[in-house]
C-alpha cells in the first residue's frame, strides 16, 4: 500500500485534482510541450508543497494534509487496490500486528531444469502457514505470501 500511495501515478492523481499544474511557473518550452499535465511533474511539484507545507505549518497540519489528500479513503483489502509484492505486504502487515518475520522455505523442485516447478511454504509464527506452486521460487513464495495476506485479513474482520 506504501508504494502505492508514494508512487508518482497515485502522486500525480493528487495534483491533478488539486489542478496544481496551474500554478506552476514553467519556462516556453515545457510550457509548449504541455508540461502542467506531465505526471513526473505534477508528482514533483505535490512533493515539494508537502515540503513546504511542512517548513511553514509543521508536522501536524502536514500529517493531516497527507492523510487527508495523500492517503484518503484508500482501503488495501478494496478489490481495486493491487498488490504488486505480496512478500513485502506481508512482511509490513506482520510488523504492524506484532507478528513473527515470514519465513520461507523451498520444500520441493520438480521437472527437468529447463521447466522446473517450485513449491515454496511460507510461516508467520505457528499459526500461519501457506504452501504455493510457481515457475519460479520467487514467484511460488509471492503466492504464498498473497495466500497469508488473505488469511490474515479473512481473520481480521
Amino acid at each position: 500500500m506504501k508504494a502505492h500511495l508514494v508512487s508518482a501515478a497515485h502522486l500525480h492523481q493528487v495534483a491533478a485534482s488539486f489542478k496544481l499544474g496551474h500554478h506552476l511557473l514553467l519556462g516556453r518550452g515545457e510550457e509548449m510541450s504541455g508540461g502542467r499535465e506531465k505526471k513526473a511533474l505534477l508528482a514533483n511539484a505535490l512533493e515539494a508543497l508537502i515540503a513546504a507545507l511542512y517548513l511553514d505549518g509543521g508536522i501536524e497540519k502536514t500529517r493531516r494534509f497527507v492523510v487527508r489528500h495523500i492517503i484518503g479513503e484508500v482501503d488495501p483489502l478494496d478489490e481495486g487496490f493491487e498488490v504488486a509484492d505480496f512478500k513485502s505486504a506481508l512482511q509490513e502487515m506482520a510488523q504492524s500486528r506484532k507478528l513473527p518475520q515470514p519465513r520461507y522455505l523451498t520444500i520441493e523442485e520438480r521437472g527437468p531444469e529447463h521447466a522446473k516447478t517450485f513449491l515454496v511454504e511460507v510461516r508467520v509464527g505457528r499459526e500461519w502457514i501457506s504452501r504455493a506452486e510457481g515457475l519460479s521460487k520467487k514467484s511460488a513464495g509471492q503466492r504464498a505470501a498473497q495466500q497469508i495476506l488473505q488469511q490474515l485479513a479473512d481473520a481480521a474482520g
